[in-house]
């Protein structure tokens, strides 16, 4: 274990939250270790300003809880407390050990395991020591520890090796830890792109030989990794590396295939991930629909081709379409109906706003769902589609009042061009 001094790292208590000092003031006054663990270590010491700070102790979540009145224990698998002040949560986690057995799980002093309600058993809740939860955690930068009482940190897996390297490696052997859990691939990834960190050579390798194992987890998981990667302010960065491993595939397949078939396909998916990168660092409002409604288009364009192929008429193509993608792709990641509704507005909408004629036209700029539409049309038109002079029509023509609106109505239907036929030879 290395023990850094406090004269020879960076942190500094005034860029702690309060309310992170009273929690671990509070447990080492009771007799407990208590220390500000992951994400917020490894951000303080990048000479970074953390918003969320989390707590690792060797009390028990009963303990924890007993301890603070505005606090409450949350979780099955692996109990945690949430200590509350105001709007700002403190996690608070017990140290975590290591599952020799099922026998010694059952039996051991410091398991907490349970059974379920519906009799399964629950036995996340082993508890060990600090250096047992240091080793228990997935990546090397995320297992540093500050010590508010005596302000040192402690590294037990040189995660601040690899912090002033700017390298993201695995504690242990990477295709067994990727092996015991596949998300840590999508975790790799995704602070790779956040830190704008290299990825050791070692867990590049164990990436290929283990991607396969992403799909056998469950969909709605893997939605809540989804918004993780997407909507943490670094889309197009980790969009990149995520095609650059052969990762995307496992979480959007439909839309993977058709990245060589149609030349449109990646710039849009980059243009969408930069448009959300930028509207996360204005403080704009973003949500999950807008960035997987333009993920899954490419999907939906080809679709929608072969229906119209077959004879169907354009806006009922594109509807089933719409359908059809959603219903494979709810398989893979478990898109919610309050965003999957909304996808398909914003999808169906493409359609209504090449028409620029008629009462309906004019009142589209009222509908609920305009703006997401408006967006997407441009974003495509950023993407390199030729969509004539749509996008610029419509950026005056909402800024009319409805009489305007209706008064300006005329002029021949644009036409809508298709983009493009697949190759015989793409399946």
């Amino acid at each position: 274990m290395n023990v850094i001094p406090r004269d020879q790292h960076c942190i500094s208590r005034k860029h702690i939250s309060d309310n992170a000092l009273k929690v671990m003031s509070r447990l080492r006054n009771e007799g407990y270790q208590a220390y500000l663990v992951g994400g917020a270590v490894r951000d303080l010491l990048l000479g970074g300003h953390p918003k969320d700070f989390d707590v690792a102790t060797d009390a028990t979540p009963e303990q924890v809880n007993a301890l603070f009145r505005n606090s409450r224990i949350i979780g099955r698998r692996f109990r945690i407390v949430h200590v509350r002040f105001g709007r700002e949560i403190i996690e608070v986690t017990t140290f975590r050990g290591h599952h020799d057995s099922d026998d010694n799980a059952r039996t051991s002093k410091n398991s907490a395991s349970h059974r379920s309600a519906e009799g399964l058993l629950l036995r996340d809740n082993v508890y060990g020591s600090l250096e047992e939860d240091a080793v228990r955690r997935d990546l090397t930068v995320n297992a540093l520890y500050y010590d508010g009482g005596t302000f040192e940190v402690f590294d037990h897996v040189d995660g601040l090796r690899d912090l002033e390297a700017r390298r993201i490696d695995i504690i242990g052997d990477p295709v067994q830890r990727f092996q015991e859990d596949p998300v840590r691939m999508l975790r790799v990834v995704r602070f790779a792109a956040k830190l704008d960190f290299n990825i050791a050579p070692r867990v590049q390798a164990a990436i290929p030989e283990c991607a396969e194992l992403l799909s056998h987890i469950p969909a709605a998981r893997l939605f809540d990794e989804c918004l993780k990667l997407f909507l943490s302010g670094y889309a197009a960065a980790t969009l990149d590396l995520l095609l650059e491993y052969d990762l995307f595939r496992y979480l959007f397949p439909a839309t993977d295939f058709e990245l060589e078939a149609d030349p449109l396909a990646l710039p849009l998916l980059r243009a969408a991930a930069r448009n959300t990168d930028r509207r996360i660092a204005e403080d704009k409002p973003v949500t999950p629909a807008f960035i997987l409604a333009a993920l899954l288009w490419p999907a939906v364009v080809y679709e929608e081709e072969q229906l119209i192929e077959r004879g169907d008429a354009p806006i009922p193509a594109l509807h089933s379409a719409g359908q059809q993608v959603l219903s494979a792709q709810v398989q893979v990641v478990a898109i919610p109906k309050r965003f999957s509704l909304m996808m398909r507005e914003i999808w169906d909408l493409q359609l209504r706003l090449e028409r620029r004629q008629g009462k309906r036209a004019a009142e589209l700029v009222d509908h609920k769902r305009f703006r997401a539409a408006y967006d997407f049309l441009l974003l495509r038109e950023q993407a390199g589609e030729d969509i004539g002079d749509l996008g610029q029509w419509w950026t005056e023509f909402q800024n009319l009042p409805l009489e305007a609106r209706l008064a300006q109505m005329g002029g021949d239907k644009p036409r809508r061009k298709r983009r493009r036929k697949r190759p015989a030879n793409a399946d």
